[in-house]
C-alpha cells in the first residue's frame, strides 16, 4: 500500500506554487506508505543546460569542492546542495561526460535524475520530514509526481524509494506488484540498460523509458506497458512535457483524478486533492482500468 500524487498545470499562473500544492498532497498521503517518500518536480531548465540530480550519505564529505572537480573535466558546472542531494548544472553537450565524471569522483554519489528539467528528491523517511529537508514547497515548476512508500518488495532505502528515473527527464511511481518484473529486467539488460534496485517497479521505469528512446510517444509508450507488463498497478509517468496515468485491467489498487481548467491532479484518495485550489468545481473521475490517459504541454 503506497500513495501516489501528481499535478499538471495548465495554468502559469499556479507555477510558483508547485512544490507546496505537491509536497501538501503527499503529507496528507503519509498513512500510505511511511517507510520513505520522494518527489519529482518538472521547471526552471535553460536552453542548451542539463541537470542532473545526486544524493549522497555523506554530503560534507561529497559535496565540498565538487564544482572544482568538475570543472576539471567538463567544464563549468554549478552544484546546488540541498541537504543530501545536489543539482549539478553543466551544458547539455557535457551531460554524459559529467555522469561518468561523478562516477570516477565517488562511487557514494548516487544519480537521482537527469535531463534538461527534471529533479527528484527522495529520501528515508515521512512526507513531511522529507519535503522538509529538501525545501519542496519553495520550489516552482509545470508539473511533478510524488511518493510515499510502504516497502513490501526490496528494502527501505534512498535507492528504494519512488520516483524512479531510468531516461532523461523521464519518472515513474508506482503503487502495486508486477509478477514479470524479473524476466523484462533480463530483457532490458540485454539492450544495454542497468538497474540499481531489485524494485519491480524501477523496471516499469526503465520498460517505459526504453519505449520512449525508440521514439514512442508518452501515450504508446504506456499502452506498451499494458501490453508486456502483468501484475497489477498504478502508475503516474512524468516525462519533460508530460504526464501520464496508467491502471492495469483489473484496477484493484485506488486512484481518482481531478481536473479544472487550471491544472489535473492524481491521488491515491480524493483528500490529496483538499489543499487544491477551486477543487470543489472540479470533474472528479476514477481512471478506467487498461485506459492510457496523458497531458502533455504546448512546446514553446
Amino acid at each position: 500500500m503506497c500513495g501516489i500524487v501528481g499535478l499538471f498545470l495548465k495554468d502559469k499562473a499556479l507555477e510558483p506554487r508547485l512544490g507546496a500544492l505537491l509536497a501538501d498532497m503527499l503529507v496528507t498521503m503519509t498513512d500510505r506508505g511511511p517507510d520513505s517518500a520522494g518527489i519529482a518536480i518538472y521547471g526552471g531548465g535553460v536552453e542548451g543546460m542539463a541537470r542532473i540530480t545526486v544524493q549522497t550519505p555523506d554530503p560534507a564529505r561529497d559535496y565540498t569542492g565538487l564544482a572544482e572537480k568538475l570543472a576539471a573535466t567538463v567544464g563549468e558546472a554549478d552544484v546546488d546542495v540541498r541537504d543530501t542531494h545536489a543539482i549539478i548544472t553543466v551544458a547539455a553537450s557535457r551531460l554524459e561526460a559529467a555522469r561518468a565524471a561523478l562516477r570516477e569522483i565517488s562511487p557514494r554519489l548516487r544519480v537521482m535524475s537527469a535531463g534538461e528539467n527534471i529533479a527528484i528528491f527522495k529520501e528515508v523517511g515521512l512526507p513531511a520530514d522529507v519535503v522538509k529537508r529538501f525545501g519542496i514547497a519553495a520550489m516552482s515548476g509545470t508539473h511533478g509526481v510524488g511518493h510515499t512508500r510502504m516497502a513490501t518488495e526490496s528494502a527501505v532505502t534512498t535507492l528504494g524509494a519512488h520516483p524512479f528515473s531510468t531516461g532523461p527527464d523521464q519518472c515513474l511511481v508506482h503503487n502495486g506488484s508486477l509478477s514479470n518484473h524479473n524476466n523484462l529486467r533480463r530483457r532490458l539488460k540485454a539492450l544495454g540498460m542497468t538497474f540499481e534496485t531489485e524494485n519491480d517497479s524501477e523496471v516499469a521505469a526503465a520498460f517505459i523509458s526504453q519505449q520512449i528512446a525508440a521514439g514512442l510517444g508518452l501515450g504508446e509508450a504506456l499502452t506498451g506497458a499494458l501490453q508486456e507488463l502483468d501484475g497489477f498497478f498504478t502508475f503516474v509517468v512524468g516525462t519533460k512535457s508530460g504526464f501520464g496515468v496508467l491502471r492495469d485491467p483489473i484496477a484493484c489498487k485506488p486512484a481518482v483524478m481531478a481536473e479544472t481548467d487550471q491544472y489535473v491532479a492524481f491521488g491515491s484518495e480524493y483528500r490529496a486533492f483538499a489543499g487544491l485550489p477551486g477543487v470543489e468545481r472540479a470533474r472528479v473521475w476514477e481512471p478506467r482500468p487498461a485506459t492510457v490517459y496523458f497531458w502533455e504541454r504546448e512546446a514553446a
